[in-house]
């Protein structure tokens, strides 16, 4: 054999053997996640129905209180404390991007003094 067709020869002998321990690496890999997701799912099952026990009790105790979940504070509720501090948060982004500062609130640059 010449050595061109030799190196030929021996660059596709390389990459079929890269190229092999590569898949075989993904299948070992595969076969590693699917041994996990059933305990995995069973460990998400079991987080999702304590999280709706949890909501379906929240629900009955804001029925019970007698007072309207409309007419509560936001203090009280905490998905309404969330959405109030996510909307400061985007303001104050909007802000930053503005590039003004939170002691003043003027439109000056960062650089403008």
């Amino acid at each position: 054999m010449s050595a061109p067709q030799s190196l030929v020869k021996a660059a596709v002998n390389r990459l079929a053997a890269r190229l092999g321990s590569g898949l075989a690496d993904a299948a070992a890999g595969l076969a590693v996640l699917a041994q996990d997701a059933p305990a995995r799912l069973q460990q998400e099952l079991n987080l999702f129905w304590e999280e709706v026990v949890m909501e379906a009790e929240r629900i009955e105790n804001d029925a019970g209180d007698g007072v309207p979940s409309a007419r509560r504070s936001p203090a009280e509720d905490p998905q309404e404390r969330i959405d109030a501090l996510r909307a400061r948060v985007a303001e104050l982004s909007r802000r930053l991007e503005r590039g003004t500062t939170f002691s003043d609130s003027s439109s000056r640059s960062p650089g403008q003094v």
